[in-house]
């Protein structure tokens, strides 16, 4: 790319050397295109910001303490095409035993920078402006094998920095790379190690993993190597010990295979929700969380979960709070955790059109979610029975397309809103407009649309059993308004044309 050379060239004529390195060159092997280019070089970061400033559009120096400034140039022409680099000085990174932050130290070429990385597949680089290809460590034969090595010993790289374990994982799952025996069995020994990196770089990680190509593979990883058990300890606990008569599943390997099958239902771009979906694999991957807690054996043999789902809901909140991640997030994979098995009594007999409303409007935004995941949960070998619960799934569907063009299910609202009912009860805002709309909801639910005229009968009845009815309401709109507190005759006559 010309722009590249060009800006080799600038740090060239001011005496410094510049290297695109790591993702960007492998991508590049893979046929990929990478977003975001980094470069490594011998000038320190006031030197870097200089050049910088000179060449790009904007920069910022958030990095600048790790030796990283990064800016952005806009390329001519009708595409309006950006380009961002980050620019690091040659550097080393270590961990203290103690500390949950990198120690940096500048390096002086690019040899020895290369041979800190992390793996030999990121350990190439590009020299510009001459474009001549540095491999020291043969990361180029590793990535044609697929094969994932360290330049030294992994355990130097892991002591380094310990969040390459989970980057090992990832890149298993992400670039389907196998790990050398090496890393594998130094992953194992110095998994403890890992409680040093902090929630928020852990998460980082896992989140990639999960949105990886084939993130069961980077799963099993951290399960094998027991870095589940620092990270994400839910995980490895549902490999539950199943006794000699089968009674239930392996929840563990169910849980894997859901997320599997999620991952597979996921949509294009323009579908309901297009691939890869983080709330969707996070809820396939945690849904049965609660079934170690809740396993009970039964009389006669059998083994229940009960309530699983309610208490699985609660350990996910724990857990995605302990790594960090966003409230919407958390409030979102707990719900799909609490509805997953909410379909199952759909199976057992006929839902009312109550109770299909109940099911759309508890999930909410999350509903296409649910729906997928629910189908997701069917792992049985069973053909019969997967076909039995598909067809059921499909009629439950159908029902919720034909509700939602009868009534526009995805905005149920009472008849009456908040106003209307201040204004037929003739009182002002409080608790008790809260209570009135909730009845009036909860009844818009179970019979459908009522109408204006109903809902205030309906209203006017619930409010006559009310005591704060029989009370003067400070907020009473005047002689003007239709309620019982201005009008209390209006209000029996009411009640008793609701009853009717």
């Amino acid at each position: 790319m010309p722009v590249l050379v060009d800006l080799g060239r600038r740090f060239e004529r001011a005496g410094h050397e510049l290297s695109l390195v790591g993702g960007p060159v492998r991508d590049a092997f893979l046929g990929r295109r990478a977003a975001d280019l980094d470069f490594t070089t011998d000038a320190r970061p006031d030197d870097t910001l200089a050049i910088l400033k000179r060449w790009g559009d904007a920069h910022w120096e958030v990095g600048r303490d790790f030796g990283t400034i990064g800016a952005r140039k806009r390329l001519a022409g009708a595409d309006g095409q950006d380009v961002v680099v980050e620019v690091t000085t040659y550097r080393a990174e270590s961990y203290d035993p103690s500390s949950r932050k990198p120690e940096v130290s500048y390096g002086d070429d690019l040899a020895g920078d290369l041979s800190r990385r992390d793996f030999t597949v990121n350990a190439m680089a590009l020299r510009l402006p001459s474009l001549d290809f540095a491999d020291p460590h043969d990361g180029l034969t590793d990535l044609a094998a697929g094969v994932l090595r360290t330049p030294g010993t992994a355990e130097r790289s892991f002591s380094d920095d310990p969040l390459r374990m989970m980057r090992a994982a990832r890149f298993a799952a992400q670039l389907r790379l196998r790990l050398a025996p090496e890393l594998v069995a130094a992953m194992t020994a110095m998994a403890g190690r890992i409680a040093i990196v902090s929630a928020e770089r852990v998460r980082t990680e896992l989140e990639k993993l999960l949105l990886a190509a084939d993130p069961v593979a980077g799963l099993r990883l951290l399960v094998d190597t027991g870095l589940a058990e620092h990270v994400l300890p839910e995980l490895p606990a549902l490999k539950l010990e199943i006794d000699e008569h089968h009674r239930h599943k392996d929840v563990y390997e169910h849980s894997l295979t859901v997320l599997q099958q999620a991952v597979d239902r996921e949509d294009g771009p323009d579908g309901e929700v297009p691939g890869p979906d983080l709330l969707l694999r996070l809820s396939a991957l945690l849904h049965d969380v609660g079934k170690p807690r809740t396993r009970r054996f039964e009389p006669g043999g059998g083994v229940s979960f009960h309530h699983h789902e309610v208490v699985g809901a609660k350990i996910v909140t724990k857990r995605l709070k302990a790594l960090r991640f966003n409230n919407d997030t958390v409030k979102a994979v707990a719900r799909l955790t609490e509805l997953h098995l909410r379909f199952h009594g759909y199976g057992d007999g006929e839902w009312t059109d109550s109770a299909v409303r109940r099911y759309v409007t508890d999930a909410g935004p999350l509903l296409a979610r649910l729906h997928k995941l629910t189908r997701s949960d069917c792992t049985t070998r069973n053909q019969r029975k997967a076909a039995r619960l598909a067809a059921a799934y499909d009629d439950l569907e159908e029902r919720i397309a034909r509700l939602r063009e009868q009534e526009e299910l995805d905005a149920i609202r009472p008849d009456l809103d908040g106003t209307a009912i201040m204004r037929v009860l003739g009182i002002g805002p409080s608790r008790t407009v809260g209570r009135a709309y909730q009845h009036l909801l909860g009844l818009r639910l179970e019979r459908g649309p009522l109408g204006e005229d109903a809902a205030r009968a309906e209203l006017l009845a619930w409010w006559a059993q009310q005591p704060e009815s029989r009370e003067p309401q400070p907020g009473a709109q005047g002689p003007g308004a239709q309620g019982p507190g201005a009008q209390g005759p209006v209000a029996a006559q009411g009640a008793g044309t609701g009853a009717e």
